[in-house]
């Protein structure tokens, strides 16, 4: 009984060193994806002006802006993916997010056109 019990408790350990080589195998050739930025101190993205009316009015909130990000660095496209629930806090953030440069999406080591959600926030100090 007992060479039956180790040769199956060998068969399970060699089962077992299969199936995590055969991960290693797979997370090897998965490729790793890196996604844009805009915080790079050396890019220079200013803030969004406030808009004046805005301030008057003590608008306020966060807006995000879903754009895409060019493997150059550039927005090629952009859109109010979430509301401030104010249009010229949203319009500034838009013109604002669409002018920055970005660090560009990376994938299997190479730089790819990508979609990244961008949050603004205006708030009153």
């Amino acid at each position: 009984m007992h060479a039956e019990s180790a040769l199956a408790t060998k068969e399970t350990h060699n089962s077992v060193s299969q199936v995590l080589s055969s991960q290693k195998s797979v997370e090897n050739v998965l490729p790793t994806t890196q996604l844009p930025s805009n915080t790079a101190d050396y890019l220079n993205n200013p803030p969004p002006a406030y808009p004046a009316i805005s301030l008057r009015l003590g608008e306020q909130g966060k807006v995000v802006i879903r754009v895409l990000i060019g493997k150059e660095g550039l927005a090629h496209q952009g859109s109010i993916h979430q509301s401030s629930g104010f249009d010229r806090l949203d319009q500034a953030a838009l013109r604002a997010v669409m002018s920055w440069r970005y660090l560009p999406g990376i994938q299997a080591g190479s730089a790819q056109d990508m979609w990244f959600d961008v949050p603004v926030n205006f708030t009153l100090n």
